[in-house]
């Protein structure tokens, strides 16, 4: 019970660093989506490394195999082949999910609305598993249908009832298929691979094809990265190393679903922070329309495990 609890508070404290790096995000908007994201994944892979050396002393004062990192094991050994490939296909798939996200906020999508339309790769998550054959429930259609009817009134609804969808919403919504199909990416390799190091790998991967796009597409200014330090540290080092690490030892000992509605506090969160941090605000149906989504995306845990 005692590790369920500290399992519990670890997995909040990640959805309360990724839905305040939505803030983050928005903040480094100056930036273009490539160069933002190429620094950010970058630091993150050091910050990673870090972590890894970390383990690897423990593991070696305690002689033990595995202290609390899932499926991470020989953290003194190279990187495996399998892991080497999972890495590579998970940071492909970050790298597209990521900077249609930023790209969204760069069109002006608000932090708190980015976190709810990004949360829906929870239910299509499901669809996208009809492609390999497995079979969907019907409460997951029900919930599809919820989260509809919630993107319809945040994103179209919610201007005093005309038309308020934007071209940031679409490329978010592009960005929510992208991250279930990271889901599914990492379902793939993850048995098979060392964790942390597929994480580490696929955060150099994102960063690498980001910059060769960034010098492709856009013309970072210096003196715009300097001002933009604090987002980019913070999403590097916290979002990236911190939380992503925190995720992995808390759900070793906490239960599935739990894990999964905790987690899914993430937008919650990006709605609380955009308006204490960022001034954002919300109409009437925006709200109500978060709510929609939220309860799209728990309501299929919730019957999993009632099941």
């Amino acid at each position: 019970m005692k590790k369920s609890i500290k399992s519990n508070i670890m997995l909040f404290i990640t959805a309360l660093i990724w839905g305040s790096a939505f803030v983050a995000q928005k903040a480094a908007t100056t930036l273009g989506p490539f160069t933002y994201n190429g620094i950010r994944y970058l630091i993150g892979g050091f910050a990673v490394i870090l972590v890894i050396i970390l383990f690897s002393k423990i593991e070696s004062r305690r002689g033990a195999a595995d202290h609390g990192t899932g499926s991470c094991q020989g953290f003194g050994r190279f990187i495996d082949k399998q892991t080497l490939i999972g890495g590579i296909a998970c940071g492909i798939v970050l790298c597209a999910a990521s900077n249609l996200q930023q790209l969204g906020m760069c069109f002006d999508t608000d932090a708190g609305k980015t976190g709810f339309i990004t949360s829906l790769y929870i239910v299509i998550v499901p669809l996208l598993g009809m492609l390999f054959g497995k079979n969907v429930r019907k409460s997951v259609w029900i919930c599809v249908c919820l989260g509809i009817i919630g993107f319809y009134m945040l994103t179209m609804a919610g201007k005093s009832g005309t038309l308020g969808f934007r071209i940031g919403d679409f490329f978010v919504l592009l960005c929510a298929f992208c991250f279930a199909c990271h889901i599914m990416v990492i379902d793939h390799f993850a048995p098979k691979c060392e964790c942390l190091k597929m994480s580490c790998v696929q955060f150099f991967v994102a960063s690498i094809v980001s910059l060769l796009l960034m010098t492709l597409f856009e013309t970072p200014v210096v003196s715009d990265i300097i001002e933009c330090w604090l987002p980019i540290l913070y999403c590097g080092i916290f979002s990236c190393g911190l939380a992503f690490t925190l995720q992995i030892i808390g759900q070793k000992n906490a239960e599935p679903t739990a894990a999964t509605l905790i987690l899914s506090l993430e937008s919650v969160f990006a709605v609380i922070f955009g308006v204490l941090l960022a001034g954002e605000s919300m109409t009437l149906i925006e709200g109500l329309g978060c709510i929609v989504i939220f309860i799209a995306v728990v309501t299929p845990q919730l019957l999993s495990n009632k099941k």
